[in-house]
Formats: C-alpha cells, structure tokens, sequence
C-alpha cells in the first residue's frame, strides 16, 4: 500500500465519514473473523475514518490463535505478545448498522505496518483465490444459508423463545414482529434475503442469502449474524449459531452454495456430465468432494461440530453427493439456477477461509479434470460403502494436515497456524462430556 493509496483511501473515507456524521452515526465497527470462528471487532469513532482508512486501527496478531474460549496458542508463524497488524476498512462495504443505532459496520482487511496484506488475513487469502479462478477464466458465485436458535432471555440456558411445531406456521406468528425486525435491518442494511423460515430444532430459524461474489457473499454472513444478534436483544431474545444448541438435538448448520462459471456461462447446466454440470462444473464439484475430509478443518472446525455432524439429521455426514440429496455432504440442486450445496458446515467456521478453502479445492478439480463419482440417490446411511466423513476434529485435522494441494494454495503459515488452533481446542475439550462442550460453545459464535 503505497501512499497515493493511502490518500485515496482517506479521501474516500472522509467523504463516508462526513454522511455518516450528518445521519447521526458516532462509531464504526471494524469486524475480522479470527480462526476459531468468533467475529472479533475494533471500532473507531465516525471522525476518525479518514485515519483508519489510510493508516488502519492497531490489533495484535495474536487473534490469529485465539481459542473459543479466549485462550490461545502458538504455532510457528502466529502467537504471543509481540508484534502489530493495521485493520483497513473496506469502504464499500461500510453500512450504518439499523439495528444498532449509531453505529456502523465495516469488514476489516489486514496488512502489516509497512501496507503489505497479512498472509493470515482470511479476505485477504479468498480474495485472492477469486483472483486466481478469474485468471482461469473462472467466477464463482457464492450464497450462504444461516440457522441459528432463538433463546427466551439473556441466561447461559437455552429456553427456546417458541414452541410451536418444526417448520410451523405457529413459530412465525409467535415471534412474528421478531423476524419483520430483522427482516427490515437486513433489508435497510442491503442484504437480499430469499426467504426466512422456522427450521427443525426447538426455537430454531433459517435466512438464505442471495448469492454475491464469494468475498462480498462472506462479508454478508458476518453482517447478517450481528444483525440478527443486535435484533434478538432488542427483542428480550438471545440467539445462538453454534453447531450444538442443545446436547443430542439436531443443530446449527450454515450451509455453503456454490455456482462456477466460465467467460460468463453457467458450468453447472446444460452441459453432457451428470445433472446437467459441464466439465468445468464437474470439475469444480469433484475437486471440493475429494476434499471434504481435509476442508472439515476449516468448515466443521470445532469439537462442537462434531456432535452436529452426524447421520439421520440432514447434517452432510457422509462423504457422497446427490441430486437433491439432503443427508448428502454435497447437494446438487438442478434447474436454472443450478449450484451445489456444501451442507456439512457451520458457523465456527470463519467463511472467508471456508470459501478460499472450497475454491482452492474446486479450483484443483478442475485443473486435474477430476471427475465425479456415481452420485447417491437415497439415504447415504442405506448405500452400502457410503464413507462417512470424519467423525472427529482430530481426524479433521489430520486430513487437513496432509492435504497437499490446500497447502499448496493457502500457504503453510495459514496450515500451520489453522492446525495450532484446532489442536488447542481439541486439547481444551479432552475428556469433557457432550453437554460440557456444548455448553461451552453455545454462545461464543
């Protein structure tokens, strides 16, 4: 970052600043996704975004290794006391935040003192994966589904804030001025919403987002949980994203849709491969398959994730793919807006690593000219030689650990620093029971 960006950055930054000050806003909310999946924030006040554009607000590089719980570890290119990085906001992305007044909120990228990017930073790590599909002739589309769980109360118990039936009519007449608030933030805020909806779990909901360009599509995850998050304490309510809610129940998914297209033209329909994908689809769609095990690490990354990640609940816990599968890891949905449906993650992931993750993996496919499997028609748990997928965070990161080709594209500080991580919660669960683990995390993401 040179200093004619620098420049041209704070005088984009006074321009925003100068509206946001006359429409009553004071602050602004600078938002990165650490690697354990918490959404971490530094915030400047709305006069001083001129400065953070141009010289970004100060973090420690130590939240690269933070843990759930706020503890942290050291892996060989992150951890400890010493050192500094600068949060840039991304102003095209900044957004007064409608349900939390006076506020803002940008998506932060981050750089080092000397202006160079962070090769930690997860937007910055897909954002150049965008870059590298583009330079193939590539674009991706990406769209996420977010579930979380509506809690009655600001308690450390889940005390689901309706009880009406699974997917029923009663849930949304219960909460109904709830789900118009948030629908009305999100809708003022930008977010296109396809549809809001009560989902299986006690007190549970679903948004699915439109889809964006996967660096936009990620920041708009973050968005939308804190939106909902500022809503629900509005509302008396507390809400939930974590994998496990309640201990033994079906849990939290944020579920990943992808469409590939070259020079413009969907891979994923009218071509001769199976359901209508073409070479590049097939492709794309394969290469993320192969990797699923070793992608868990970064999509599923958390112990917690693992009581959610199993048969008969429509989890993705086996590592197969089908038409309209919904038990399958990987869904593929036909018709004229044909993508594929990654169901086996979460929200402890960070979705910017999640997505420069899949996008690595879709990316080599298609390289390779990877090839699909026979897709699996009916219940994976019914197909004899239907592998299951990791069952664990450990075996997770061991895939992940010998995953060549994600190394190879995310860059071995990332690896290194991810698997630290992974093996330090591990280490903080080790011997704790379900509703030990769950209770832990149920309010962490």
């Amino acid at each position: 970052m040179d200093a004619t960006q620098r420049d041209r950055r704070a005088a984009q930054a006074r321009v925003a600043a100068d509206r946001l000050v006359a429409d009553g806003i004071d602050g602004v909310a600078l938002t990165w996704v650490d690697t354990s999946g918490v959404t971490r924030v530094k915030a400047v006040p709305a006069a001083r975004l001129p400065h953070a554009a141009a010289w970004g607000a100060g973090a420690a590089p130590v939240f690269d290794t933070f843990l759930v719980d706020d503890g942290s570890v050291r892996g060989r290119f992150a951890g400890g006391p010493v050192g500094d990085l600068r949060l840039h906001p991304d102003l095209d992305r900044l957004v007064p935040l409608a349900a939390s007044p006076g506020w803002a909120w940008a998506p932060a990228e981050r750089f080092d003192q000397a202006g160079e990017p962070h090769p930690l930073d997860g937007r910055w790590l897909l954002r150049r994966e965008v870059d590298r599909l583009a330079a193939a002739g590539l674009t991706v589309w990406a769209g996420f589904e977010v579930e979380w769980c509506a809690s009655r109360g600001t308690g450390d118990d889940f005390v689901p804030a309706t009880t009406g039936p699974a997917y029923g009519m009663t849930r949304l007449v219960e909460l109904a001025p709830y789900l118009r608030a948030i629908l009305t933030a999100l809708a003022a805020q930008g977010v296109t919403v396809e549809q809001i909806h009560p989902e299986y779990a006690h007190g549970q909901f679903e948004v699915a987002l439109a889809p964006e360009h996967p660096v936009a599509a990620a920041d708009t995850v973050v968005l939308v949980q804190e939106t909902i998050r500022a809503v629900s304490s509005a509302h008396g309510l507390r809400p939930s994203f974590a994998p496990v809610v309640s201990a033994g129940k079906v849990g939290n998914g944020r579920h990943a849709h992808l469409s590939v297209l070259r020079d413009g033209v969907s891979a994923m329909t009218g071509g001769a491969g199976p359901f209508g994908l073409d070479r590049d689809g097939e492709g794309f769609a394969a290469g993320i398959l192969s990797r699923l095990p070793a992608l868990l690490a970064l999509g599923a990354p958390s112990v917690a994730s693992y009581l959610r990640l199993v048969p008969e609940r429509w989890a993705g816990a086996y590592a197969c793919w089908g038409l309209e599968n919904r038990e399958a890891a990987l869904r593929m949905i036909a018709g004229p807006n044909a993508n594929i449906e990654v169901k086996c993650v979460d929200a402890a992931a960070n979705p910017h690593l999640l997505l420069a993750g899949l996008l690595a993996a879709g990316r080599a496919g298609v390289t390779a000219g990877a090839r699909l499997p026979d897709p699996v028609p009916v219940d994976p748990h019914d197909a004899s030689g239907t592998e299951r997928l990791p069952a664990s965070l450990t075996a997770a990161v061991a895939a992940f650990e010998a995953d060549e080709v994600l190394a190879l594209a995310l860059g071995e500080a990332l690896v290194d620093t991810v698997a630290a991580v992974r093996h330090g919660e591990i280490t903080l669960f080790e011997g704790a029971d379900d509703e030990t683990v769950v209770a832990a995390t149920r309010w962490r993401y």
